[in-house]
């Protein structure tokens, strides 16, 4: 399957303000949710422990639950991912720290009933609020990285823009998981800066075509000027962003489908940030770049000339 748009003319820049104004909403409300919903944090960024249980034969969550409540009252498993080639492993979270007495109650369960002690790790809250300021520094070193190089190989308007668009990918992906209550653990974070790098590179591409056509183009003196050669570039891309974003969709529906529970956040994660990308490297990048460089030119527009032959001060 392939899309060309090439002989299309499709007047993108038209709509500006419906993507402003969709995006800006957007980013309301997931405030609104963060504030109220908040994320669903998993054991990698709360303190709790994780036990690791290996069974002879195929197990099933309702099965290791039960087994939990045979060990104690007390045992509620606030997550169970299974694993293995026929779901005879299980990860079961608890949030909060197990003490000693707690976990050799637990291993002795499990030596007794499969004749193997479960491996059990704890997460310390300063562990855990230590993973989660690195992940956040992950995400905004890389950013900081990306708009710096956008900045020096193109110019400032550029970098900007491509920082906004990047956020807004990495803010979507979040507001999406505070909304359906989906842990957030390490392979989510995986997932954002998987995202913020295919993010950035779909926008270099739309403001390289862009670049391009600015040079080719022998009148460039007011907005619809650029607005003609934003359109042109969007449609010269859009085929690529298209056929792009398909692939890897498929690739991360596949892993989605297919793949194990504990690599399901991540796919689905990147199945939401790929959406988020192609929009807006085409629908707000593109589009914040217009209007911010329309201003620089009507600036320089109505800036006042030196009359010949007078000195410079």
């Amino acid at each position: 399957m392939n899309f060309d748009f090439h002989d299309r003319d499709i007047d993108f820049v038209k709509h500006r303000n419906k993507f402003f104004v969709l995006s800006s909403a957007f980013t309301l409300i997931g405030v609104i949710l963060l504030l109220t919903l908040g994320l669903n944090l998993g054991i990698d960024f709360e303190s709790g422990s994780r036990v690791e249980v290996v069974a002879p034969d195929t197990v099933t969550a309702d099965e290791i639950r039960e087994e939990f409540a045979q060990i104690g009252e007390g045992y509620v498993p606030d997550d169970i991912t299974l694993g293995g080639d026929n779901n005879e492993r299980a990860s079961v979270g608890f949030i909060g720290v197990l003490g000693p007495e707690e976990i050799a109650e637990i291993q002795a369960y499990y030596n007794e009933k499969y004749g193997s002690e479960p491996n059990v790790s704890t997460v310390s809250p300063t562990v855990g609020q230590e993973l989660a300021r690195n992940a956040l520094f992950a995400i905004l070193f890389a950013s900081l990285g990306i708009v710096i190089y956008v900045a020096v190989r193109f110019e400032l308007t550029y970098g900007v823009a491509a920082i906004v668009a990047l956020l807004h990918d990495a803010f979507f992906i979040i507001v999406v998981f505070s909304l359906l209550q989906m842990e957030v653990n390490v392979p989510f974070i995986a997932a954002v800066l998987t995202i913020v790098g295919y993010s950035i590179n779909d926008t270099i591409v739309t403001f390289d075509r862009i670049r391009e056509n600015l040079k080719l183009s022998k009148r460039v003196k007011s907005f619809d000027d650029l607005a003609e050669i934003v359109n042109k570039s969007l449609v010269q891309t859009l085929s690529r962003s298209i056929n792009t974003v398909l692939t890897v969709v498929f690739a991360a529906a596949a892993i989605f489908v297919f793949g194990g529970d504990a690599i399901r956040s991540f796919a689905f994660a990147l199945l939401i940030g790929l959406v988020a990308g192609t929009y807006s490297s085409m629908f707000l990048a593109a589009q914040l770049w217009l209007v911010w460089k329309a201003k620089q030119l009507k600036k320089k527009k109505f800036q006042p000339q030196q009359p010949e032959g007078e000195p410079t001060a």
